[in-house]
């Protein structure tokens, strides 16, 4: 995946867009989110698990897990150009997460017509270990960048 947000200039590019989205969003700040990479389409977020953010288990609450995919979801399908906002998500837990894991949401595009989308998010710790599958599906508000 190229990085484009490093490189390209023009204010509705794909970097562009999701960077502005995450200095405005402060739940995804809280979180922790550190945008790795983006394009059209794709991103890759990672997110480092908190003591605030376990259960009553101790193992990572399922909520901040959907959060990092929610995010990545609404990163990508952004990045096309128009705001987007969620009408369905569904996650298949895989593995737990524990306290100090560093998580990965790598995001890509299924489809992405005229007013839907839909997008699939991977999140892997460390390890390289699936966490949990997300599929997520996006309505296109006719608002751009």
């Amino acid at each position: 995946m190229e990085n484009s947000f490093m490189n390209d200039s023009s204010n509705t590019s794909p970097g562009k867009i999701v960077n502005h989205m995450l200095e405005n969003d402060a739940f995804s700040q809280w979180l922790g989110i550190e945008l790795i990479e983006v394009q059209e389409g794709a991103c890759i977020l990672q997110c480092t698990l908190k003591h605030q953010m376990l259960n009553g288990y101790s193992i990572v609450h399922g909520g901040i897990i959907f959060s990092l995919a929610d995010s990545a979801i609404a990163f990508a399908s952004a990045s096309f150009g128009r705001l987007t906002v969620a009408i369905d998500h569904s996650i298949s837990f895989t593995k737990e997460a524990v306290l100090g894991d560093t998580l990965t949401a790598k995001a890509e595009t299924i489809s992405m017509r005229f007013k839907t989308g839909v997008i699939r998010v991977e999140i892997t710790n460390q390890h390289n270990e699936l966490v949990a599958l997300v599929k997520g599906t996006v309505y296109r508000k006719s608002e751009e960048f």
